[in-house]
């Protein structure tokens, strides 16, 4: 682990870019010029230091502003930054006092606008090192969750749930795999040190670079949640159908349909993230017919016997692997993507033939993008109902709904290490 000021300077500016653009903390360290400078290990240290200071934002705050004179939030940005990335290394980073101390007070001393409370910085760094361990242990996880958010999730889940989730949310996520060739699982679970789950996952219990594990460049396999493989195992695929992967991006479920036998034609409107499905299709030796449009308009040639809708949401069930999420989402935000969600639905239900399917699955745990979104659905005249049962998904009986539907949520499996929160409904079209 680095001592140095370079990865603290990229975090605190990461830190800081993150919350003015509503960037995503990748986004943020890819601009930043000094991230790609860095070694692998100091950018390691500098992607952790502001996960941390994400994940733990609500406990870091309560935590600084036991010591300071007014709340952080109404500090300078560069203080807040500093501040902020300072205390996580120290209460939940394990790092050296003196280095999260004196490297803080370093920055603050390098901007015009902070440099006249290095003073401040020290002595409130100083507290949180004696003081802070206390004081952020008698705290509650949820505390790490804006409020619009505890409370949606307490009305959905109860209070007991919400607890459990908010707990999942602190755990550093684990690396899984799908295999593209099942009967393949257990030679490579032994290759990477991964354990199978229930549902055929790999799980390895850290994050590494994926590029450097065996079976990366034979492309016996790509990095895909748990709970994001759930939906294309619940279209009961036949080989040689005909499947569009709507909003296929990053292309997951592309591979996952394909390596299924499915004829994939995997639709999405931003070009950029659709050279990544290329990418990774040509180093699985998968084929798809990959399109850069928008799902609302375009059309199939010919209707087709499914369609996978991973539709675009508030993304809350992420979390765990993008903390940051909490942070620049807002409840406005769910209102805003709804009528998207049902545009891009209609338009999935005219190109699948009679007889044929649809999964419409977001990555969200707010009811309006799952429960409430697939009820609206469940009236539409021209789908019937096509439950899932609790017998299709090993060790997942108790995540389907009285109504037929599955939700998932980071408290699922914690004894395997968690998962994202989904939900994913399925209907078939009639004839």
């Amino acid at each position: 682990m680095s001592d140095g000021l370079d990865p603290r300077r990229v975090a605190a500016r990461a830190y800081s870019l993150v919350l003015k653009q509503h960037k995503t903390i990748e986004s943020a360290l890819d601009r930043d010029p000094g991230f790609a400078a860095m070694s692998d290990r100091d950018r390691g240290f500098a992607r952790a230091i502001v996960s941390t200071t994400f994940r733990r934002l609500g406990q870091t705050r309560l935590v600084l502003n036991k010591f300071l004179a007014r709340p952080i939030e109404e500090n300078a940005a560069p203080i807040q930054a500093i501040l902020l990335t300072g205390a996580a290394q120290l209460l939940w980073m394990g790092v050296p006092p003196h280095a999260a101390v004196s490297s803080a007070v370093s920055l603050a001393d390098e901007d015009d606008k902070s440099r006249r409370l290095k003073g401040l910085v020290n002595a409130v760094l100083r507290k949180v090192d004696r003081e802070g361990a206390a004081i952020a242990g008698a705290s509650a996880p949820q505390e790490n969750l804006p409020e619009w958010l505890v409370q949606s999730w307490r009305t959905a889940y109860g209070p007991g749930q919400l607890s459990k989730i908010a707990n999942a949310l602190l755990e550093t996520p684990p690396l899984d795999l799908t295999v593209k060739i099942p009967s393949e699982r257990e030679h490579w679970a032994a290759e990477l040190g991964a354990t199978i789950l229930p549902n055929g996952t790999l799980r390895r219990a850290s994050i590494t670079d994926l590029t450097t594990l065996p079976g990366f460049a034979t492309g016996a396999w790509w990095a895909q949640d748990a709970a994001a493989s759930l939906p294309a195992q619940l279209l009961r695929v036949k080989p040689g159908e005909t499947i569009v992967d709507l909003c296929a991006a990053p292309g997951g479920k592309t591979m996952q349909l394909a390596a299924m036998g499915a004829k994939v034609i995997a639709v999405d409107v931003s070009e950029q993230r659709m050279k990544r499905v290329s990418e990774n299709l040509q180093r699985t030796g998968l084929e798809a017919e990959l399109v850069v449009d928008d799902g609302r308009s375009w059309r199939p040639d010919n209707r087709v016997d499914a369609v996978l809708l991973d539709a675009p949401c508030t993304a809350t069930g992420t979390l765990r692997r993008h903390p940051e999420g909490a942070w620049i989402k807002r409840p406005e935000d769910v209102a805003k993507l709804q009528s998207l969600q049902f545009e891009l639905i209609k338009s999935a239900i005219r190109m699948i033939k009679p007889g044929g399917r649809l999964i419409v699955c977001t990555c969200s745990l707010q009811p309006q993008e799952g429960e409430a979104l697939a009820n609206t659905i469940s009236n539409y005249e021209s789908l019937a109902p096509f439950a899932i049962t609790r017998t299709e998904l090993t060790d997942l009986a108790e995540s389907v709904t009285k109504g037929g539907f599955m939700r998932v949520t980071p408290a699922v499996w914690r004894s395997h290490g968690g998962m994202d929160g989904f939900f994913i409904a399925r209907f078939s079209k009639r004839a």
